[in-house]
């Protein structure tokens, strides 16, 4: 009985101590994971620029090289072409240098203006098992197709045809219970004050070339200042700058801008005078409408605003916020009309006193910098955005037009003259910009809104820039109208005549229309052809007096 336990001790002792060896012996080792590889060359066309090529052909050569050679069975799951992420583009590929080498050539040309993405993704396998270690993104863009897109007409045609299209915005597009502008062509019941100013002088210029008739335009007419006159919001006489079109409510511009807009009353009151003075026939729906028009300018308490007798005008008033944004209107920028108007206006006159402390600064807005060889009188360096030039002189003839601190059409002309050379000289190197394609001012951008200037050029160009001072360069603007038309016109041209804005930087190109861009175009179009708006405008007998009052001189004074 002792010799069996014995002998049962002695083997599970064995067992123990053979146990105890094992699990001191080391684990294997796992196999090595298969080493990653990089790329190590890529051209286009036997170019090399990183990760991004522009004037790409339509047929590009693609070369991508590689530190191992590729398994071909890889290379058509991890390689891809494709515009905008989701349309994508055949390929040929094939191998070179020992497969190391992917060539790549699209099956298919490559469609003009539009930007491609070749990507090579991580599943990029070696011979020996390898992984491409990161992937591969290549940005492509293919160029401008120069070939007109539409049929050649006369510049006269064509000038008639940009005037017609654009005006459709304040035609079809007006709202239809004030018959004022809509903002922008997406704002639904939001109307604009200023926007509106401008569409009244299309207006009369669409009657004037015989896109509407004298009757229907005096209808919409009666019907706009009609809104106008019993139904829009006014604060001391002056409009907000958004209204409901529907109801005539203020529709707040900003948190604390939900009352008067000065800046914003100006160009509509610019238009109504210019309408005014058009409708001059002595027939009863003529003599009332003017009759109408006078009392919303007159109601206007201009001095008022200037804030207890301040020698500045404000450009902001709210029920509820009172005086709080703050904002003087001070030169130099698009605000000129504001006080040549304070100054015209038979009820609440502002003396020039206010003109030269408020507007003027005293000589303060002078500038006097010479910019690309032209010279700018007044205003920031390089001019800023070319609507200074625009919007106040829709009606305000710059011709021969002068007071103390600047010749205006040397003003205008130089302005817009610097605006051009700053983008064919190109310093930022924006990709499009030419002596064709040129034009900085407030647009839509890309996810966004801003005043473009040559201090602020983000590379957004805007067709209203350079078709809006056709009086001033006449050679230049033609020659960007007619690039936009033909060779952009696929893009931009469409049911309300250009679009707000592009980019060829970002091939990108707006589907919006914004009523305070479109409304330049047809007025400064018509100011170049005939001086119809500048001529109906400054024939106003208180403009006159109010702009010889400020100490200006023109032929027309």
């Amino acid at each position: 009985m002792k010799a069996r336990i014995l002998i049962a001790g002695l083997l599970l002792g064995s067992i123990f101590a053979c146990s105890k060896s094992e699990d001191n012996e080391p684990a294997p080792e796992p196999p090595p994971a298969p080493s990653k590889f990089d790329m190590t060359a890529l051209t286009v066309d036997g170019n090399n620029n990183g990760f991004s090529y522009t004037d790409v052909k339509s047929k590009p050569t693609i070369r991508v090289s590689f530190a191992k050679d590729i398994k071909p069975s890889s290379i058509e799951r991890a390689v891809s072409l494709s515009a905008g992420g989701s349309s994508f583009v055949p390929v040929s590929l094939t191998t070179d240098n020992r497969d190391s080498t992917i060539v790549i050539v699209p099956g298919e040309n490559l469609s003009p203006l539009t930007q491609f993405t070749l990507r090579i993704t991580s599943t990029l396998e070696a011979n020996d098992g390898s992984k491409l270690a990161s992937p591969v993104n290549v940005a492509l863009k293919t160029p401008i197709d120069s070939t007109a897109k539409f049929p050649l007409i006369t510049d006269d045609s064509l000038l008639t045809l940009v005037q017609k299209q654009t005006f459709r915005y304040f035609w079809d597009l007006a709202h239809p219970v004030s018959g004022l502008a809509r903002e922008r062509n997406t704002s639904g019941d939001v109307v604009t004050s200023g926007g509106s100013g401008f569409g009244i002088m299309a207006i009369v210029t669409a009657i004037h070339r015989g896109f509407i008739t004298r009757n229907e335009g005096l209808e919409r007419m009666k019907t706009i200042v009609g809104f106008l006159g019993t139904k829009a919001a006014r604060f001391h006489g002056a409009f907000p700058h958004w209204l409901d079109g529907a109801t005539g409510a203020v529709q707040p511009f900003s948190a604390t801008d939900n009352g008067a807009d000065l800046v914003e009353t100006s160009y509509l009151v610019q238009g109504l005078l210019t309408a005014r003075q058009y409708f001059n026939r002595a027939n009863a729906d003529e003599q009332t409408l003017r009759n109408d028009i006078n009392a919303i300018a007159d109601a206007v308490e201009w001095s008022w605003f200037r804030k207890q007798d301040e020698q500045v005008l404000y450009w902001h008033w709210s029920p509820n916020y009172q005086w709080q944004i703050n904002m003087q209107i001070k030169g130099w920028n698009e605000c000129l009309i504001t006080y040549v108007l304070g100054a015209s206006s038979k009820t609440f006159s502002v003396p020039k006193t206010v003109y030269d402390n408020g507007w003027a600064g005293n000589g303060g807005m002078k500038n006097g910098a010479a910019y690309y060889g032209y010279t700018l009188p007044l205003g920031p360096a390089l001019g800023g955005p070319l609507f200074f030039a625009h919007y106040s002189f829709l009606g305000i003839d710059p011709r021969g037009l002068a007071d103390p601190y600047a010749n205006y059409q040397v003003q205008n002309t130089n302005h817009t003259l610097i605006n051009y050379s700053y983008c064919v000289a190109n310093p930022k190197s924006q990709y499009g910009y030419s002596d064709r394609c040129w034009g900085l001012t407030a647009s839509d951008i890309k996810n966004g809104y801003t005043a473009s200037s040559p201090t602020n050029d983000l590379g957004f160009i805007a067709p209203t820039a350079a078709i809006s001072s056709l009086p001033y360069t006449p050679a230049e603007s033609m020659k960007a109208l007619k690039f936009f038309y033909y060779q952009l016109g696929d893009r931009i041209w469409k049911e309300y005549g250009f679009t707000d804005a592009f980019s060829l930087k970002d091939i990108w190109f707006a589907d919006s229309f914004l009523a305070i861009d479109q409304g330049p175009i047809i007025v400064m179009i018509e100011n170049h052809r005939s001086g119809l708006l500048w001529e109906l405008f400054t024939s106003c007998p208180e403009v006159k007096t109010g702009m010889k009052t400020l100490g200006f001189s023109a032929p027309y004074l």
